[in-house]
């Protein structure tokens, strides 16, 4: 008879773990950008499918992660458009010049994925503030007509500010726009 209880008590903590868990589950996967409190909640996250790629973490998957500053998150987002691939914890912590102690409790979630620079399958950002018109007629769906006009309006009214504005400036619909961002960066 112990046994039995014993295991009956078991199971009703076991369910209310489930049940307070469960309002935290549906919002992790309704919400892409929830930020984590604690490791408890990464490695739910973890647990349902939810995995940040560092080497392509953008600052909002970063901020995603509990303990990390904005500041933290921009450094290592500009690290990797630098062209450094992150390949494991002790990476992100050299980075952030922290011991990899203070970063452990991020890896439920981290992903260290690779890309090969030269790989045509690698989208190679470029920033139309600087690029050449050879350049930006190599990102899909940019011919030569919008290349030239993405160089001229940048020499006529100076620097793009913003994806917005880069839209504005050349009356490019939103579906085109949505193409292009994947490519560009400023």
């Amino acid at each position: 008879m112990r046994r039995s209880s014993w295991l009956t008590a078991m199971e009703r903590v076991g369910n209310g773990l489930k049940t307070r868990l469960q309002p935290l589950k549906t919002r992790l996967l309704k919400d892409p950008y929830y930020r984590f409190q604690n490791a408890e909640e990464l490695a739910l996250a973890a647990q349902i499918g939810v995995v940040i790629d560092a080497n392509q973490a953008t600052v909002d998957d970063w901020l995603r992660l509990p303990g990390l500053s904005i500041h933290q998150a921009r450094s290592l987002v500009s690290l990797q458009r630098s062209g450094l691939q992150f390949h494991c914890l002790e990476d992100i912590a050299a980075a952030l010049s922290v011991p990899v102690s203070n970063i452990q409790r991020l890896a439920p979630v981290l992903r260290f994925c690779y890309y090969d620079a030269d790989s045509i399958c690698t989208i190679q950002p470029v920033n139309p503030n600087s690029a050449s018109v050879e350049q930006l007629t190599r990102i899909p769906d940019v011919d030569l007509f919008l290349a030239r006009a993405i160089v001229q309006n940048r020499e006529q009214r100076g620097r793009f500010q913003s994806m917005a504005d880069l839209q504005q400036r050349l009356a490019l619909p939103a579906s085109l726009m949505g193409s292009l961002m994947h490519y560009l960066v400023l």
